[in-house]
């Protein structure tokens, strides 16, 4: 019986985060929202990867939303940047989890 290999795929996430001490926000932020892009053999590989990479960086992740690979995205009418393409490209690369944009919340 042969192990079959899972392919990596590079998926995009929304995450929020919440505060916590050392996490690098700007003072008066209430929290941020990343976009990411991490490779996975799946979906839930992707977002287990990426919150457990936050937790390390002092982070304190609330909510992942995905949305999906590529491909899913394309099919969806997306219209994704060459940028995009080339961190998307990276994260796989390099099988890394990359924050591509964090855009913080203020009351």
């Amino acid at each position: 019986m042969t192990k079959q290999k899972r392919t990596q795929q590079v998926y995009t996430l929304l995450v929020e985060i919440g505060r916590k001490e050392g996490d690098g926000l700007a003072d008066k932020a209430t929290g941020a929202a990343l976009v990411i892009y991490a490779s996975g053999v799946d979906e839930a590989e992707a977002v287990r990867e990426t919150v457990a990479i936050l937790k390390q960086a002092d982070t304190a992740p609330l909510d992942v939303s995905g949305y999906g690979t590529l491909e899913e995205r394309l099919s969806e009418g997306h219209e994704i940047s060459d940028e995009e393409r080339e961190l998307m490209q990276r994260a796989l690369d390099e099988n890394a989890v990359i924050v591509a944009q964090v855009t913080p919340f203020f009351d």
